[in-house]
């Protein structure tokens, strides 16, 4: 009996998904709990795994849109072609026990494969090439006129071959862009269409507006560098510039509230805790995992949780929990090289930061010219929640603590002062 396998629910309010890759063949034998199928949501992408061992048919193509809840594909209890179109054992032995006269009707094919359009074709035999290089060429689907040319009277090689296939590869890209002319069209995701509407939402229906400092980080360098080893080897992680800043904003949000605040409706919702979201970069574009009570966690807990979200990122293994709510947002373009930017709010928050490239330049100290690390930072804000004077002094803030992070340990006041009790 065929068992179906269903479009899961990712969460209430969705009720359709995109179809965005198959990870198997149609007619593949497939294992339980294998993952079969890539599902897109507007707000994450997840696996979907095969609920028994059996032959997968397929009932929907990749692109579709299609409802939570509605049948993807069958498996069928059986056996059929193995992973990456392998055939299974018993078509292999059904292939095996082909009559001569079967195998003999097959070789004209073969002849036409040998001459398809990139082939070998039949200038292999007269190809002076050693018997090696010769079996390559025709495995690999080697020009041989193109392969001829590249080394004119000489005897071609095994080395000779893989370095002309190499080369081949490395050239393909440029070639097919600037010379052809053609457009490829393929449809947006559920996610970038999601994405594409919530940031045209953020610029017509909030005030948003950017303010700028700079910081030096030449005390946050030095501490990265001096400790990162030690730290490493008790927490497992580096110490990263993300948890410093995310550690510097949850001390500032004390001072600054409104910053942590948001409009729903006619009211204004101020949090007691801090849920910080941190946009890391994914296969298929920026998505903003939440860090819960990041006010309540350690450097090493923010470090330990900033490098957990990076990984799934990078993995596709971001759950829709995982970037559920947030009331404040951290971007870092830096690593991207961006040396200044003006991020964009996401909603319903009312302020984001973002962090720039660490870039060596001349500033005054002490009436000197010196050359020291600095960085760009900005922070967006809803003008409608957050005044200008709150902004200003929110980045101040964070800028003294990540200048001395010393700071950090005494939730932003002066350790000599509180030290000497004054």
């Amino acid at each position: 009996m065929a068992i179906e396998i269903r479009v899961p629910s990712p969460g209430e309010s969705i009720t359709q998904v995109q179809l965005a890759k198959w990870l198997v063949n149609d007619g593949e034998q497939v294992e339980r709990d294998q993952e079969v199928v890539e599902i897109d949501s507007d707000k994450a992408s997840f696996p979907v795994a095969s609920p028994e061992d059996g032959v997968i048919r397929f009932k929907a193509a990749e692109g579709d849109t299609i409802g939570v809840g509605a049948v993807i594909a069958v498996i069928e209890p059986g056996s059929g072609a193995g992973p990456a179109g392998k055939k299974s054992e018993v078509q292999g032995s059904a292939t095996r026990a082909e009559t001569p006269e079967k195998a003999a009707s097959s070789l004209p094919a073969a002849r036409e494969d040998r001459n398809r359009p990139g082939g070998p074709g039949e200038d292999l035999e007269k190809l002076h090439a050693s018997p090696l290089a010769k079996k390559i060429i025709e495995e690999k689907g080697v020009r041989v006129n193109e392969l001829a040319r590249a080394y004119p009277g000489k005897k071609i090689n095994r080395n000779d071959v893989e370095t002309f296939i190499k080369d081949r590869k490395a050239d393909a890209p440029l070639s097919a862009f600037g010379n052809i002319r053609k457009e490829e069209r393929k449809k947006l995701t559920t996610l970038r269409l999601k994405l594409a509407e919530r940031l045209v939402a953020v610029k017509n229906q909030t005030a948003m507006l950017t303010t700028f400092n700079e910081i030096n980080m030449s005390s946050a360098l030095k501490l990265k560098d001096r400790y990162s080893e030690v730290f490493k080897q008790k927490y497992g992680v580096g110490i990263g510039l993300m948890s410093l800043f995310a550690k510097a904003v949850t001390i500032a949000i004390r001072d600054f509230p409104l910053v942590n605040s948001m409009i729903d409706g006619d009211e204004l919702v101020s949090p007691t805790f801090v849920d910080i979201g941190i946009a890391v970069s994914a296969p298929k574009g920026l998505v903003v995992p939440v860090i819960r009570n990041a006010e309540t966690l350690s450097l090493a807990e923010l470090e330990i949780k900033v490098k957990e979200y990076a990984v799934k990122a990078r993995d596709g293994k971001l759950s829709i929990d995982d970037m559920k709510g947030g009331t404040f947002t951290i971007t870092n373009g830096g690593v991207f090289g961006s040396l200044m930017s003006t991020p964009i709010l996401n909603p319903p928050q009312s302020a984001i930061l973002g962090m720039h490239k660490i870039m060596d330049r001349p500033i005054a100290v002490d009436r000197q010219v010196v050359v020291a690390p600095m960085m760009y930072i900005a922070l967006s804000y809803d003008h409608r929640v957050i005044d200008g004077k709150d902004s200003v002094g929110f980045l101040i803030k964070v800028k003294e603590l990540i200048e001395d992070p010393l700071k950090m340990l005494t939730m932003g006041e002066d350790p000599v002062t509180l030290l000497l009790d004054l």
